[in-house]
């Protein structure tokens, strides 16, 4: 019997990996084809087995979302707001797409703690400062995290933190192709869970 199928908390879906997907709401830097970039993703999160986390928002983590359930998929959304309504009045956010949303309450710094925190690895796409703060959150929590490239910046602007950081790390992998860059996020995953399992 493997390490993590002799795990107390491996019953009922509870070890589905949980993949956040990390991006900027307003997309307009985003370049041609991010949307169907974005949808891909999501859609191979899915088929993959993953669940999909994103923080409930708008533009590129809305279009993971709708990638995901086009194929079936489970998505979660946490929200920075404390309620639906103030979700979606105070904060303009949509309720579409999403399985569940948890209104942290939180604001966005907050939320983005609870959204990585809660997932077992974080994928980067086309983003803004939230993006970063997110990653950091994610490298400084140890996270597995994707770089996924495309016709934005924010890829090349994640590596030059990390050659500019001085700081290792063996879980982090990049890739412009979702079906690669998501499967090898999970066996990164997977990697760390068997040996946490076996400490």
């Amino acid at each position: 019997m493997d390490v993590l199928s002799s795990n107390p908390y491996n019953k009922h879906g509870h070890q589905q990996i949980k993949i956040c997907v990390s991006g900027a709401a307003d997309t307009g830097h985003c370049g041609l084809g991010a949307l169907e970039l974005a949808k891909e993703l999501g859609r191979e999160i899915a088929r993959q087995g993953a669940v999909l986390v994103t923080g409930a928002t708008t533009g590129f983590p809305l279009w993971a979302a709708m990638g995901a359930k086009e194929v079936g998929g489970l998505s979660i959304g946490l929200s920075p707001a404390a309620s639906e309504r103030e979700h979606v009045e105070t904060y303009k956010l949509p309720l579409d797409y999403m399985d569940l949303i948890i209104y942290t309450g939180f604001g966005y710094p907050g939320r983005d703690l609870l959204l990585t925190r809660s997932s077992d690895a974080v994928i980067c796409g086309c983003g803004r400062i939230g993006t970063i703060h997110e990653f950091t959150i994610a490298f400084e929590d140890d996270k597995v995290i994707g770089i996924f490239e495309g016709p934005w910046e924010m890829s090349g602007e994640l590596k030059e933190i990390l050659e500019k950081g001085h700081r290792e790390n063996n879980k982090i992998v990049t890739g412009p192709d979702p079906k690669k860059l998501v499967s090898e996020v999970i066996e990164t995953v997977k990697k760390y869970k068997i040996n946490e399992y076996r400490m």
